[in-house]
């Protein structure tokens, strides 16, 4: 096959992908916009509370009044290692989230923030108890004085937040943050000082705007955001806020093992309940511009002068691959490549293993690109040397065309027999191309999803791996390295297709412009070796040597 075939290949692969991307963001259009006046909903004036299941043992009559809005608030500061916490006195919600170890995309200089009051979403995480009298997301807590600290050499930090007791049963909210992790412990108190049984459940749940929560720089995609909910037998099940506003969401409603999440680019916040508790699970629209999804966890009757406690655990941070699985099972599937897991997920492992060998993803990603050319080498091998023997054909063929003028099924007829005698495949080129292409859309999902991408430098001008090349080197030495390969394939008998051929490399320069340099470095790393392997075999061939 010759070079002009391998291009509109290539090409035609690039156009199925991008329709697909084009399709999904049609199918899927953003929520609209949440307005960001003053007097806009807050995370404290929604009136989602849920319904407790009678098969929990909950009572199903639940208050609907709102308190003060939540920016009215009162509210307490909790820093640690990790994170910068703002706790809401209403409901004792964490309605802001700042993680230090990684900066906002825009302003470097900043935190980034992932549960947000306003900022640029809305975004909370809620928790609350079922029942008259007992508290739930919209309940003022009394807060701890002054800011709280995570201690030097204290290895977490819990903030106790009181409800105002009621009916003789007092409820205190606890909140422990951990040293050098992502996971706040919320758990309730129940203190039974009545003369009747307390029936109760416990719900955690988030708070969210309907917006995505970022759009890549690479060609415009738009990633998924929305809840997720895992179980051991349902595995892994995304819900979009369209189906959840129309009501055809499809998720597991009850188990005793999974949890549920709020998913986005590069970050995840889950509630994780202890495995072997009963749950329900729910995702609810509450407006048009806001969404809940959580679980309800039963509680045990509480008998007069008893106290019981319900917790769950809450991730709420970077989507790093190798920690996740093991804060939780199937958490790590948050990261999701889709149809092509079974080559992006070993493909990320291999950059991850180059990683620890290096300490730099650059290097990481040029190392992988080596060793694919490597597993790739015999397929390339056989089509450049098809493409040689086609090369030195040029004359032959050119003379052909002379000979039959306009008769082109004369003109292909002759041509396979040379091919036939000459012992030459032209499908020969389809092969490596076509093995290619899935590894190339893999490693690109791997860079577009992966948070160990996200700002990650290589050197000089390439502070970022996961977006553009700010000054557009890259994709520049990659169209004069595919240049460079239109110059030692055989050029085609026709000018016009001879003309075509050549503009290519101007074509994909534009297109890779904004692809996320270090898929550019790999395309260059890749065309660097191809050019050397192709030259070689092409030299063999026309001085007659026999060694590829």
């Amino acid at each position: 096959m010759d070079n002009r075939r391998l291009i509109l290949l290539t090409i035609f692969a690039f156009s199925i992908f991008m329709l697909w991307e084009g399709w999904g963001k049609y199918t899927n259009p953003p929520v609209a916009e949440v307005a960001r006046s003053a007097t806009a909903t807050t995370p404290g004036s929604d009136t989602s509370i849920p319904q407790a299941s009678t098969q929990l043992g909950g009572d199903a009559s639940v208050p609907t009044e709102t308190t003060a809005a939540a920016d009215s608030a009162p509210t307490l500061t909790v820093r640690t290692d990790s994170v910068v916490a703002l706790i809401s006195a209403d409901g004792g919600d964490i309605i802001r989230l700042e993680l230090t170890h990684h900066k906002a995309t825009a302003d470097k200089s900043k935190n980034y923030v992932l549960l947000d009051n306003g900022t640029r979403h809305i975004y909370a995480a809620q928790s609350g108890l079922t029942g008259p009298g007992l508290p739930n997301h919209k309940t003022r807590f009394t807060l701890p004085e002054g800011e709280q600290v995570l201690a030097d050499g204290a290895d977490s930090l819990t903030v106790r937040l009181s409800a105002p007791a009621a009916n003789g049963v007092a409820v205190d909210k606890l909140l422990t943050f951990h040293r050098d992790s992502y996971v706040i412990d919320v758990a309730y108190e129940i203190r039974n000082g009545s003369d009747t049984p307390v029936r109760t459940d416990a719900y955690f749940q988030f708070l969210r705007d309907g917006e995505a929560a970022e759009t890549t720089e690479a060609m415009g995609v738009s990633t998924f955001t929305g809840p997720a909910f895992y179980t051991d037998a349902n595995k892994f099940q995304k819900v979009s806020f369209d189906d959840i506003a129309d009501g055809s969401a499809k998720f597991v409603k009850k188990d005793d093992n999974g949890w549920v999440a709020m998913v986005q680019h590069y970050f995840v916040s889950a509630y994780l309940p202890e495995q072997g508790v009963q749950r329900e699970y729910f995702a609810r629209k509450i407006n048009d511009k806001f969404y809940t999804a959580g679980t309800i966890l039963p509680v045990d009757e509480i008998a007069p002068g008893a106290t019981a406690s319900v917790g769950a655990r809450l991730y709420s941070g970077p989507q790093e691959q190798e920690h996740l699985e093991a804060i939780a099972p199937g958490l790590d599937l948050v990261v999701d490549y889709g149809w092509l897991t079974v080559i992006a997920a070993p493909l990320f492992w291999v950059l991850q293993w180059f990683h620890n060998l290096t300490g730099n993803w650059g290097w990481a990603i040029i190392l992988v690109t080596i060793c694919l050319k490597i597993i790739f080498f015999p397929l390339s091998a056989a089509s450049y040397k098809s493409m040689a023997k086609m090369r030195t054909l040029g004359p032959r063929l050119q003379r052909m065309k002379e000979q039959y003028g306009d008769d082109k099924a004369r003109m292909q007829k002759e041509m396979m027999e040379i091919y036939k005698k000459e012992k030459i495949n032209p499908l020969g080129g389809c092969l490596p191309i076509l093995v290619q292409i899935p590894v190339f859309i893999a490693l690109y999902w791997v860079l577009l999803g992966s948070v160990e991408m996200r700002q990650a430098p290589w050197l000089g001008w390439i502070t970022d791996l996961s977006v553009k090349d700010p000054y557009f080197i890259l994709p520049i030495i990659m169209g004069a390295t595919m240049l460079i390969q239109m110059r030692l394939n055989p050029t085609p008998p026709d000018p016009m297709q001879a003309k075509v051929m050549m503009a290519m490399p101007i074509v994909f320069t534009f297109m890779f412009l904004f692809f996320p340099a270090g898929l550019v470095l790999y395309w260059v790393v890749n065309n660097t070796l191809s050019i050397a392997q192709q030259w070689q075999i092409t030299k063999m061939i026309e001085s007659g040597g026999k060694k590829t």
